[in-house]
């Protein structure tokens, strides 16, 4: 049986791309967390107005509903990023 540490290690040099990134690509990938970070913070901003707004209306259901929204974008928006950026990676 492997110890914690042992799995730990193990992941990490599965994560460990096979061979080093070229300088473009190392500049596409820093564009898109970019790009993805304006889009994330772009959301939070519109999110905070429609938790404004459900807070002022007293539907505690309203305002889960907007929160599970906003975290399944966020989600959404995560997972998109690392798909580009592994297209990136294997060039």
């Amino acid at each position: 049986m492997k110890s914690a540490y042992e799995l730990a290690m193990e992941r990490l040099g599965a994560s460990k791309p096979s061979r080093p990134l070229s300088d473009a690509q190392k500049a596409e990938i820093a564009d898109l967390e970019s790009l993805y970070r304006s889009r994330v913070a772009q959301r939070e901003i519109a999110f905070q107005g429609e938790l404004t707004e459900a807070q002022a209306t007293g539907d505690e259901s309203e305002v889960a509903t907007r929160r599970a929204q906003f975290l399944h974008d966020k989600r959404k928006l995560e997972e998109e990023l690392e798909a580009k950026k592994e297209r990136v990676r294997q060039g």
